[in-house]
């Protein structure tokens, strides 16, 4: 199984030149006052206060709990109770290991790689500390929908090239990333083959500018026919964030959105907000007779961007309308996010048409090059993608619906591995028999 880890390793580590392993706080958006841990795959050790405790016997069965007390944090183990530590680390014995964790205030989620826990605020401050490309590959399953694995290489290579970009996002912190959209969408480790081939095919490729340095890479979800600069909605200028015209993103999911909202409290927003004198019959007639063909930036001199905020609307690119009738005004809107950089709804259409992964990206961001990493090991890559091709057409031609927890690409590409290395013969038969491959969901 040694040999298997340097040789997965080796994969995860193809392309990045700059970071091997990610430290992700996780539930970020929540106080999370109770953690139950239980596992799904492999062994963990568990230190406390950085001295071991329990060595290699965490795993199936077993769990964890950790609650907050005080400034420490309080164990319990197999309801043992192990006492008040200042700090926890749960650190997988080996790289096929998953982690289930129960907040008491949230959904269930699962990740791979190492779990620490400390003190903060009268709750937990909970850190994945994973493998760089797991990260990724967890992101892109997240942030994007989809079932084509071009769809999914797109959005590695752009996740992997802002993380790269903003390593040191929350180094105050002692972290590197937050798992919300103030960094990215990290909601589970990856569980799709799919969603995994195409981030190993992705394997080396980064977004950069003329100069080979990497860009920034934002995305949305819709840009309702077309994209905004970047300095229409921050500060900077770039040269590769460009509005462009996007008519992909017609006719998807998030393409165009209806809001009704009654006259006085539009006009009052204006009047107590931004000092604009409704009483003004000009000044009037425009909040309620704007229009948008193309973008802008400003309505009355305020930057759409603070009114999107405000109101709650799912873009800035809206026009507005009087309905007598109702005594409100209708917002027409067109798109779902900032509207810079990449939309992700446009970019499934353009796969779907069949056109190129990089072409796709030359349109969103302007200029920039696509690097491919001369470090990346193909052969590694290559291997792993004819494996995980392997497991979704195996899964193409299944007739039951009942899956084992453990049925999955990583459970299934670790066993027919570690098998090869024992030199024996793989038997799918053989393989689903085995007794810890029973536990159903």
């Amino acid at each position: 199984m040694k040999r298997l880890t340097s040789i997965l390793l080796l994969l995860l580590l193809a392309g990045v030149a700059h970071a091997d392993r990610v430290r992700v706080r996780l539930f970020s958006s929540n106080t999370v006052k109770t953690l139950n841990i239980s596992f799904d795959l492999g062994n963990y050790n568990l230190y406390a206060d950085d001295t071991t405790l329990i060595e290699d016997m965490l795993g199936e069965g077993r769990s964890v709990i950790i609650r907050p007390d005080g400034k420490k944090l309080h164990l319990n183990v197999n309801d043992i109770d192990y006492g008040t530590y200042r700090s926890i680390r749960l650190e997988a014995v080996d790289t096929a290991c998953i982690l289930c964790l129960n907040p008491a205030n949230c959904k269930q989620r699962t990740y791979e790689g190492n779990l620490e826990v400390t003190p903060l605020s009268g709750g937990l401050l909970i850190v994945n500390d994973v493998e760089f490309e797991t990260y990724i590959a967890g992101v892109v399953q997240s942030e994007i929908y989809g079932n084509q694995t071009d769809i999914f290489r797109i959005q590695a290579i752009i996740s992997r090239t802002w993380a790269l970009r903003n390593l040191a996002k929350h180094a105050a912190d002692g972290y590197n990333f937050c798992d919300h959209v103030h960094c990215q969408a990290y909601l589970n480790r990856c569980i799709r083959p799919d969603i995994m081939l195409g981030a190993i095919e992705s394997s080396g490729e980064t977004l950069v500018d003329a100069d080979g340095n990497l860009i920034e890479t934002p995305f949305h979800s819709n840009s309702g026919g077309e994209t905004a600069n970047s300095e229409d909605v921050w500060r900077s200028a770039l040269p590769y964030l460009r509005s462009v015209t996007d008519t992909f993103s017609f006719g998807m999911r998030q393409t165009d959105w209806v809001k009704n909202i009654p006259v006085d409290r539009w006009l009052n927003y204006f009047s107590r907000t931004h000092k604009i004198d409704t009483r003004d019959s000009a000044l009037r007639d425009s909040l309620l007779t704007f229009s948008q063909e193309h973008r802008k930036v400003r309505l009355l001199g305020i930057p759409l961007t603070r009114i999107r905020v405000d109101l709650q609307l799912k873009s800035t690119f809206f026009s507005v309308s009087l309905d007598s009738a109702t005594n409100s005004v209708v917002l027409h809107g067109h798109g779902y996010g900032h509207g810079v950089g990449l939309s992700q709804e446009g970019a499934i259409r353009m796969v779907s048409l069949g056109i190129p992964y990089d072409s796709i990206l030359y349109h969103y961001y302007t200029g920039a090059v696509l690097h491919h990493d001369p470090f990346a090991n193909r052969n590694y890559v290559e291997q792993y993608i004819d494996r995980i091709t392997q497991i979704i057409d195996e899964d193409s031609k299944r007739t039951s619906k009942k899956t084992s927890r453990k049925n999955d690409w990583l459970g299934r590409l670790f066993r027919l591995s570690d098998r090869e290395e024992r030199e024996e013969i793989y038997n799918e038969s053989e393989q689903d028999n085995e007794k810890d491959w029973q536990y159903e969901w």
